[in-house]
């Protein structure tokens, strides 16, 4: 179901696409900080743990539109986790490795300097998951993710926002951008704790070539 969305997706943003001219490709790099929330089962409070920071790269795909409206899809290569450092959880850290893939609508103010507004789902893929250290176990903590049996949910989902200024010079485009993101998706799969949440906040810079009029 998940990948049927994707699909969907990823097929209505290239049939626009075809029905204009503008189109963009470019690399954009930045810097990702992650924080986490976790419930060990239902009705308790939720604790929050100490995120991790990770560059993050990514293909982009930008379509300009009409009225000052777009669209981009971008491949995305995220590392998020935990580095715990609360009384429960001190000294644990794991990080999760994803192919991520946002398909987000694009609002421009200004010609060839514009503030932008985008937003969008994504969805995105388990590439691999590392325990980078494990000090402490017990009933209350976050279980490993790292280890053959503990077997994560590969599947990622949840929704996507940015605001952030781009530089026109003739073909090519200068975005900086600061993005928020929010997993509704749980890498918990053998019931160990209730829930485990992430966000992502990203500040990033793109360079943008135009491909096509």
């Amino acid at each position: 179901m998940k990948s049927a969305y994707l699909f969907l997706l990823l097929t209505s943003f290239m049939t626009v696409g075809n029905l204009f001219a503008q189109t963009s490709i470019g690399l954009k790099a930045g810097f990702t900080q992650s924080s986490a929330n976790y419930r060990t089962s239902l009705g308790t409070y939720p604790r929050d743990v100490t995120g991790f920071n990770a560059p993050s790269y990514s293909l982009v795909i930008e379509q300009f539109f009409e009225k000052h409206a777009g669209a981009q899809v971008e491949f995305q290569f995220l590392t998020t986790g935990y580095a715990a450092s609360d009384s429960i959880n001190m000294g644990n850290e794991t990080r999760f490795t994803y192919l991520k893939v946002p398909v987000l609508s694009n609002f421009y103010l200004g010609n060839s300097g514009r503030f932008h507004i985008k937003i969008g789902p994504h969805l995105g893929y388990l590439l691999k998951t590392d325990d980078v250290e494990r000090v402490i176990e017990g009933d209350l903590v976050i279980p490993t993710y790292g280890q053959e049996s503990d077997t994560p949910r590969k599947i990622m989902y949840g929704l996507t926002a940015g605001v952030g200024l781009s530089k026109l010079f003739g073909k090519h485009t200068i975005q900086g951008e600061v993005r928020y993101s929010y997993e509704f998706g749980n890498p918990e799969a053998q019931e160990r704790i209730f829930d485990l949440n992430f966000t992502q906040l990203e500040f990033s810079l793109a360079y943008l070539f135009r491909v096509a009029d």
